[in-house]
Protein backbone atom coordinates (compact mmCIF):
# COMPACT_ATOMS: atom_id res chain seq x y z
CA UNK A 1 0.00 0.00 0.00
CA UNK A 2 1.38 3.34 -1.44
CA UNK A 3 1.26 5.54 2.00
CA UNK A 4 2.43 8.80 0.26
CA UNK A 5 3.46 10.58 -2.91
CA UNK A 6 6.64 12.65 -3.68
CA UNK A 7 7.59 14.26 -6.77
CA UNK A 8 11.03 14.47 -7.48
CA UNK A 9 11.78 17.50 -10.34
CA UNK A 10 15.13 16.99 -12.13
CA UNK A 11 16.71 13.61 -13.59
CA UNK A 12 19.83 14.65 -12.84
CA UNK A 13 22.10 12.86 -10.35
CA UNK A 14 21.10 14.77 -7.12
CA UNK A 15 18.07 14.42 -7.94
CA UNK A 16 18.05 10.78 -8.92
CA UNK A 17 20.07 10.36 -5.06
CA UNK A 18 17.02 12.21 -3.09
CA UNK A 19 14.35 9.55 -4.80
CA UNK A 20 16.56 6.55 -4.14
CA UNK A 21 17.26 7.63 -0.97
CA UNK A 22 13.29 8.28 0.26
CA UNK A 23 12.35 4.81 -1.68
CA UNK A 24 15.28 3.28 0.62
CA UNK A 25 13.54 4.43 3.74
CA UNK A 26 10.25 4.35 2.87
CA UNK A 27 9.62 1.85 1.13
CA UNK A 28 5.61 2.41 1.02
CA UNK A 29 6.34 5.75 -0.89
CA UNK A 30 5.66 6.27 -4.48
CA UNK A 31 8.63 8.26 -5.78
CA UNK A 32 7.77 10.42 -9.39
CA UNK A 33 10.26 12.17 -11.08
CA UNK A 34 9.76 14.99 -13.64
CA UNK A 35 12.68 15.43 -16.32
CA UNK A 36 12.66 17.78 -18.88
CA UNK A 37 14.70 15.93 -21.14
CA UNK A 38 14.08 12.92 -23.38
CA UNK A 39 17.13 11.15 -20.67
CA UNK A 40 18.31 11.04 -17.71
CA UNK A 41 21.88 12.79 -16.97
CA UNK A 42 21.45 15.15 -19.70
CA UNK A 43 23.17 18.35 -18.47
CA UNK A 44 25.71 18.66 -15.76
CA UNK A 45 25.38 15.42 -14.56
CA UNK A 46 26.65 13.97 -18.19
CA UNK A 47 28.74 16.39 -18.66
CA UNK A 48 31.70 16.91 -16.10
CA UNK A 49 34.92 15.71 -15.75
CA UNK A 50 34.12 12.72 -14.40
CA UNK A 51 36.22 13.60 -10.71
CA UNK A 52 34.70 12.44 -7.72
CA UNK A 53 36.43 14.85 -5.02
CA UNK A 54 38.21 14.42 -2.14
CA UNK A 55 37.76 17.48 -0.31
CA UNK A 56 40.85 19.42 -1.04
CA UNK A 57 39.17 23.15 -1.49
CA UNK A 58 35.90 23.59 0.66
CA UNK A 59 35.82 25.65 3.46
CA UNK A 60 36.04 23.28 6.42
CA UNK A 61 33.01 23.25 8.26
CA UNK A 62 30.88 24.02 5.48
CA UNK A 63 28.33 21.80 3.97
CA UNK A 64 30.19 21.25 0.92
CA UNK A 65 32.87 20.04 2.70
CA UNK A 66 31.25 17.73 5.40
CA UNK A 67 28.65 16.22 2.46
CA UNK A 68 32.21 15.51 0.20
CA UNK A 69 33.68 13.59 2.87
CA UNK A 70 30.37 11.24 3.55
CA UNK A 71 29.43 11.48 -0.43
CA UNK A 72 32.95 10.02 -1.48
CA UNK A 73 32.89 7.01 0.60
CA UNK A 74 29.26 6.19 0.12
CA UNK A 75 29.55 6.51 -3.83
CA UNK A 76 32.68 4.53 -3.84
CA UNK A 77 30.32 2.07 -2.19
CA UNK A 78 27.46 2.62 -4.70
CA UNK A 79 29.86 1.84 -7.50
CA UNK A 80 31.26 -1.52 -6.48
CA UNK A 81 27.76 -2.34 -5.75
CA UNK A 82 26.08 -1.60 -9.32
CA UNK A 83 29.39 -2.34 -11.40
CA UNK A 84 29.85 1.21 -12.52
CA UNK A 85 33.46 2.06 -13.25
CA UNK A 86 35.40 3.63 -10.44
CA UNK A 87 39.45 4.74 -10.33
CA UNK A 88 41.32 5.90 -7.55
CA UNK A 89 44.23 7.01 -9.89
CA UNK A 90 44.90 9.83 -8.03
CA UNK A 91 45.66 13.70 -8.15
CA UNK A 92 48.45 16.60 -8.21
CA UNK A 93 47.89 20.04 -7.37
CA UNK A 94 51.07 21.76 -8.53
CA UNK A 95 52.76 24.79 -7.71
CA UNK A 96 54.77 25.89 -11.06
CA UNK A 97 56.04 28.60 -9.21
CA UNK A 98 57.07 30.01 -6.20
CA UNK A 99 54.51 32.61 -6.53
CA UNK A 100 51.94 30.51 -6.01
CA UNK A 101 53.01 29.16 -2.83
CA UNK A 102 51.21 31.33 -0.62
CA UNK A 103 48.64 29.76 -2.02
CA UNK A 104 49.38 26.64 -1.89
CA UNK A 105 49.84 26.58 1.81
CA UNK A 106 46.50 27.93 2.79
CA UNK A 107 45.12 24.89 0.28
CA UNK A 108 47.39 22.86 1.99
CA UNK A 109 46.28 23.97 5.33
CA UNK A 110 42.52 23.68 4.36
CA UNK A 111 43.02 20.12 2.84
CA UNK A 112 44.42 18.65 5.90
CA UNK A 113 41.92 20.22 8.42
CA UNK A 114 38.67 18.34 5.35
CA UNK A 115 40.61 15.30 6.24
CA UNK A 116 41.66 14.71 2.81
CA UNK A 117 42.87 11.25 2.87
CA UNK A 118 46.49 10.54 2.44
CA UNK A 119 47.35 13.58 1.25
CA UNK A 120 51.19 14.81 1.83
CA UNK A 121 53.09 17.51 0.34
CA UNK A 122 55.40 16.46 -2.67
CA UNK A 123 58.98 18.33 -3.68
CA UNK A 124 59.63 18.69 -7.39
CA UNK A 125 61.55 15.23 -7.93
CA UNK A 126 58.44 13.20 -6.14
CA UNK A 127 55.92 14.89 -8.67
CA UNK A 128 57.94 13.52 -11.60
CA UNK A 129 58.20 10.24 -9.49
CA UNK A 130 54.09 10.40 -9.38
CA UNK A 131 53.70 11.91 -12.82
CA UNK A 132 56.81 11.75 -14.79
CA UNK A 133 56.08 14.34 -17.39
CA UNK A 134 54.61 16.78 -14.75
CA UNK A 135 56.48 19.94 -13.72
CA UNK A 136 56.41 22.01 -10.84
CA UNK A 137 58.29 23.02 -7.58
CA UNK A 138 55.74 21.81 -5.16
CA UNK A 139 52.85 19.67 -5.45
CA UNK A 140 50.03 18.03 -2.80
CA UNK A 141 49.15 14.94 -3.87
CA UNK A 142 46.03 13.32 -3.32
CA UNK A 143 45.41 9.71 -3.81
CA UNK A 144 42.50 9.21 -3.06
CA UNK A 145 40.83 11.52 -5.78
CA UNK A 146 39.26 9.21 -8.10
CA UNK A 147 37.34 9.10 -11.05
CA UNK A 148 33.90 7.55 -12.21
CA UNK A 149 31.23 7.69 -14.63
CA UNK A 150 28.34 9.48 -13.56
CA UNK A 151 25.87 8.78 -16.14
CA UNK A 152 26.55 5.41 -15.03
CA UNK A 153 25.67 6.06 -11.41
CA UNK A 154 22.50 8.26 -12.25
CA UNK A 155 21.20 5.03 -14.57
CA UNK A 156 21.87 2.97 -11.66
CA UNK A 157 19.77 5.31 -9.33
CA UNK A 158 17.29 5.21 -11.72
CA UNK A 159 16.77 1.40 -12.21
CA UNK A 160 16.58 1.66 -8.25
CA UNK A 161 13.78 4.38 -7.71
CA UNK A 162 11.86 1.96 -10.61
CA UNK A 163 12.56 -1.03 -8.99
CA UNK A 164 10.99 0.12 -5.41
CA UNK A 165 7.34 1.12 -7.59
CA UNK A 166 8.78 4.69 -8.76
CA UNK A 167 7.87 6.31 -12.35
CA UNK A 168 10.47 8.06 -14.16
CA UNK A 169 8.84 10.62 -16.69
CA UNK A 170 10.93 12.21 -19.44
CA UNK A 171 10.21 14.84 -21.39
CA UNK A 172 8.00 16.23 -19.12
CA UNK A 173 8.58 19.57 -17.90
CA UNK A 174 7.14 21.09 -14.85
CA UNK A 175 5.38 24.66 -15.75
CA UNK A 176 3.52 25.18 -13.18
CA UNK A 177 3.12 24.62 -8.86
CA UNK A 178 0.37 24.82 -6.68
CA UNK A 179 0.26 24.18 -3.04
CA UNK A 180 -3.52 23.02 -2.15
CA UNK A 181 -5.37 21.67 0.69
CA UNK A 182 -3.89 17.93 1.59
CA UNK A 183 -0.89 17.99 -1.19
CA UNK A 184 0.76 20.40 -4.22
CA UNK A 185 -0.84 19.76 -7.87
CA UNK A 186 1.88 19.78 -10.49
CA UNK A 187 1.48 20.42 -14.06
CA UNK A 188 3.80 19.06 -15.93
CA UNK A 189 3.72 18.23 -20.18
CA UNK A 190 0.06 19.44 -19.78
CA UNK A 191 -0.86 16.46 -17.12
CA UNK A 192 -1.79 17.30 -13.54
CA UNK A 193 -0.33 15.14 -10.64
CA UNK A 194 -1.08 15.05 -7.29
CA UNK A 195 2.05 14.67 -4.59
CA UNK A 196 2.17 15.14 -1.32
CA UNK A 197 5.69 16.63 -0.82
CA UNK A 198 8.07 18.19 -3.78
CA UNK A 199 11.50 18.35 -3.89
CA UNK A 200 13.28 20.52 -6.55
CA UNK A 201 16.60 19.61 -8.31
CA UNK A 202 17.32 21.48 -11.36
CA UNK A 203 20.49 22.33 -11.88
CA UNK A 204 20.48 24.83 -14.21
CA UNK A 205 16.96 25.91 -13.40
CA UNK A 206 17.08 25.73 -10.27
CA UNK A 207 16.29 29.95 -9.68
CA UNK A 208 13.57 30.16 -12.16
CA UNK A 209 11.60 26.44 -10.54
CA UNK A 210 12.48 27.73 -7.33
CA UNK A 211 10.45 31.28 -7.79
CA UNK A 212 8.39 28.96 -9.15
CA UNK A 213 7.42 27.21 -5.98
CA UNK A 214 7.50 30.59 -4.39
CA UNK A 215 11.00 30.92 -3.41
CA UNK A 216 13.29 33.99 -2.90
CA UNK A 217 14.63 35.78 -6.59
CA UNK A 218 18.45 35.15 -4.78
CA UNK A 219 20.85 33.31 -5.43
CA UNK A 220 20.34 33.80 -9.36
CA UNK A 221 21.76 31.09 -12.10
CA UNK A 222 24.25 32.43 -14.28
CA UNK A 223 25.67 29.67 -16.80
CA UNK A 224 29.18 29.26 -18.05
CA UNK A 225 30.54 27.25 -20.00
CA UNK A 226 33.56 24.90 -20.34
CA UNK A 227 35.28 23.40 -23.45
CA UNK A 228 37.43 20.53 -23.14
CA UNK A 229 40.69 19.06 -24.83
CA UNK A 230 41.15 15.83 -26.01
CA UNK A 231 44.51 14.53 -25.55
CA UNK A 232 45.74 12.72 -29.04
CA UNK A 233 46.51 9.08 -28.42
CA UNK A 234 50.27 8.98 -28.82
CA UNK A 235 50.42 11.13 -25.73
CA UNK A 236 47.25 10.01 -23.21
CA UNK A 237 49.97 7.96 -21.09
CA UNK A 238 52.19 10.96 -20.55
CA UNK A 239 49.54 11.68 -17.33
CA UNK A 240 48.60 8.40 -15.19
CA UNK A 241 45.57 10.48 -12.99
CA UNK A 242 44.70 13.84 -12.20
CA UNK A 243 46.97 17.11 -12.42
CA UNK A 244 45.25 20.61 -11.81
CA UNK A 245 46.93 23.91 -10.91
CA UNK A 246 47.04 25.97 -7.57
CA UNK A 247 43.09 27.48 -7.51
CA UNK A 248 42.79 31.10 -6.85
CA UNK A 249 40.43 31.17 -4.37
CA UNK A 250 38.65 34.30 -5.10
CA UNK A 251 37.28 32.87 -8.63
CA UNK A 252 34.55 29.88 -8.15
CA UNK A 253 36.68 27.96 -11.10
CA UNK A 254 39.43 25.45 -10.76
CA UNK A 255 41.66 26.44 -13.53
CA UNK A 256 42.71 23.89 -16.79
CA UNK A 257 43.52 20.83 -15.90
CA UNK A 258 44.31 17.54 -17.15
CA UNK A 259 42.05 14.75 -16.02
CA UNK A 260 41.96 10.82 -17.38
CA UNK A 261 38.59 9.23 -17.80
CA UNK A 262 37.23 5.61 -16.84
CA UNK A 263 37.45 5.23 -20.77
CA UNK A 264 40.87 5.54 -20.90
CA UNK A 265 41.28 9.30 -22.67
CA UNK A 266 43.26 11.81 -21.09
CA UNK A 267 41.03 15.40 -21.55
CA UNK A 268 42.30 19.15 -20.93
CA UNK A 269 39.90 21.70 -19.11
CA UNK A 270 37.20 23.11 -18.75
CA UNK A 271 37.62 26.12 -19.22
CA UNK A 272 34.99 28.79 -18.39
CA UNK A 273 33.57 31.23 -19.98
CA UNK A 274 29.38 32.89 -20.24
CA UNK A 275 26.79 31.00 -21.54
CA UNK A 276 24.86 32.35 -23.93
CA UNK A 277 21.83 28.94 -22.90
CA UNK A 278 21.58 27.07 -20.24
CA UNK A 279 20.37 23.88 -22.07
CA UNK A 280 22.24 23.62 -25.64
CA UNK A 281 25.94 22.76 -26.25
CA UNK A 282 27.24 24.29 -29.25
CA UNK A 283 30.24 27.02 -29.12
CA UNK A 284 28.00 29.45 -30.77
CA UNK A 285 24.55 28.97 -28.97
CA UNK A 286 22.65 31.50 -27.88
CA UNK A 287 18.69 31.43 -26.26
CA UNK A 288 17.65 35.16 -26.21
CA UNK A 289 15.72 34.11 -22.26
CA UNK A 290 18.78 32.97 -21.04
CA UNK A 291 21.17 35.77 -22.17
CA UNK A 292 18.68 38.34 -21.04
CA UNK A 293 18.23 36.67 -17.62
CA UNK A 294 22.04 37.01 -16.96
CA UNK A 295 22.26 40.59 -18.53
CA UNK A 296 19.34 42.06 -16.71
CA UNK A 297 20.80 40.18 -13.23
CA UNK A 298 22.66 43.19 -11.28
CA UNK A 299 24.83 40.48 -9.82
CA UNK A 300 26.33 39.60 -13.17
CA UNK A 301 27.48 42.88 -14.00
CA UNK A 302 29.14 43.10 -10.36
CA UNK A 303 30.88 40.25 -10.80
CA UNK A 304 32.12 40.60 -14.36
CA UNK A 305 33.39 44.06 -13.10
CA UNK A 306 35.58 42.31 -10.23
CA UNK A 307 36.70 39.68 -12.56
CA UNK A 308 37.10 41.19 -16.07
CA UNK A 309 40.68 40.45 -16.49
CA UNK A 310 40.05 36.61 -15.75
CA UNK A 311 37.55 36.89 -18.40
CA UNK A 312 39.83 38.42 -20.88
CA UNK A 313 42.06 35.58 -20.49
CA UNK A 314 39.20 32.83 -20.93
CA UNK A 315 37.92 34.33 -24.25
CA UNK A 316 41.49 33.95 -25.32
CA UNK A 317 41.59 30.61 -24.91
CA UNK A 318 38.00 30.29 -26.42
CA UNK A 319 39.15 31.79 -29.35
CA UNK A 320 42.58 30.14 -29.82
CA UNK A 321 43.66 26.39 -29.47
CA UNK A 322 47.07 27.74 -28.57
CA UNK A 323 46.16 29.97 -26.07
CA UNK A 324 44.08 27.61 -23.98
CA UNK A 325 47.06 24.90 -23.83
CA UNK A 326 49.55 27.59 -23.12
CA UNK A 327 48.24 27.20 -19.58
CA UNK A 328 48.14 23.59 -18.91
CA UNK A 329 51.11 23.39 -21.38
CA UNK A 330 52.79 24.89 -17.74
CA UNK A 331 52.25 21.77 -16.30
CA UNK A 332 52.79 19.56 -18.73
CA UNK A 333 55.40 20.56 -21.05
CA UNK A 334 55.39 17.65 -23.57
CA UNK A 335 51.28 18.30 -24.65
CA UNK A 336 51.26 21.13 -26.38
CA UNK A 337 48.10 22.73 -28.68
CA UNK A 338 49.47 20.19 -31.83
CA UNK A 339 48.73 17.58 -29.45
CA UNK A 340 44.94 18.16 -28.63
CA UNK A 341 41.43 18.47 -29.89
CA UNK A 342 38.46 20.14 -29.23
CA UNK A 343 36.00 17.76 -27.80
CA UNK A 344 32.80 18.42 -25.77
CA UNK A 345 31.61 21.12 -23.78
CA UNK A 346 29.62 21.53 -20.26
CA UNK A 347 27.50 24.01 -18.36
CA UNK A 348 27.71 25.08 -15.26
CA UNK A 349 25.48 26.65 -13.25
CA UNK A 350 27.01 29.34 -11.08
CA UNK A 351 24.70 31.27 -8.45
CA UNK A 352 24.69 34.78 -8.15
CA UNK A 353 23.79 37.07 -5.51
CA UNK A 354 22.28 40.65 -6.12
CA UNK A 355 25.79 42.07 -4.89
CA UNK A 356 27.94 39.98 -7.18
CA UNK A 357 29.23 38.00 -4.61
CA UNK A 358 29.04 33.81 -5.97
CA UNK A 359 27.42 31.41 -4.17
CA UNK A 360 29.61 28.71 -2.73
CA UNK A 361 28.06 26.43 -0.64
CA UNK A 362 25.27 23.84 -1.15
CA UNK A 363 21.68 26.18 -0.60
CA UNK A 364 18.81 24.14 0.46
CA UNK A 365 15.51 26.02 0.74
CA UNK A 366 12.15 24.01 2.90
CA UNK A 367 8.92 25.73 2.68
CA UNK A 368 5.51 24.85 2.76
CA UNK A 369 6.36 20.94 1.47
CA UNK A 370 8.60 21.53 -1.01
CA UNK A 371 11.95 21.54 -0.72
CA UNK A 372 14.68 23.11 -3.04
CA UNK A 373 18.05 22.37 -3.97
CA UNK A 374 18.99 26.34 -5.22
CA UNK A 375 23.09 25.23 -5.45
CA UNK A 376 24.68 22.53 -5.73
CA UNK A 377 27.97 23.22 -7.44
CA UNK A 378 31.03 20.92 -7.64
CA UNK A 379 31.58 18.49 -5.90
CA UNK A 380 27.65 17.84 -5.64
CA UNK A 381 28.28 14.80 -8.17
CA UNK A 382 30.70 13.09 -5.21
CA UNK A 383 28.60 14.93 -2.44
CA UNK A 384 25.34 13.32 -4.54
CA UNK A 385 24.63 10.19 -2.04
CA UNK A 386 25.24 12.61 1.08
CA UNK A 387 23.37 15.52 -0.16
CA UNK A 388 20.32 13.23 -0.19
CA UNK A 389 20.34 11.98 3.29
CA UNK A 390 20.92 15.36 4.41
CA UNK A 391 17.37 16.25 2.28
CA UNK A 392 15.81 13.22 2.88
CA UNK A 393 16.83 13.96 7.50
CA UNK A 394 15.05 17.14 7.22
CA UNK A 395 11.41 15.92 4.67
CA UNK A 396 8.62 16.10 7.18
CA UNK A 397 7.01 12.99 5.62
CA UNK A 398 5.81 11.88 9.09
CA UNK A 399 5.77 8.72 10.66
Amino acid sequence: MTDRTIGIVGGGIVGLAIGREIAHRRPGDRIVVFEREDRLAAHQTGHNSGVVHAGLYYKPGSLKARLCTRGRGLLQDFCAEHAVAYDECGKLVVAVDPSEMGRFEALEKTAHENGVPGLRRVDGREITEIEPYAAGVAALHSPKTAITDYVGVAQALGRRIEESGGTILVSTEVTAVERTVGGIDVTAAGQHHRVDHLVVCGGLESDRLGRLVGGPPSPRIVPFRGEYMTVAPAKQELVRGMIYPVPDPRYPFLGVHFTRRVTGELEVGPNAFLAGSRRAYGRASLRPRDLGNTLAWPGFWRFAGQHWRTGFTEIRGVLSKRAYMSSAQRYVPSIGAADVRRTGLGLRAQALERDGSLVDDFVIHRSDGVTSVRNAPSPAATSSLAIAEHVVDRLDLGA
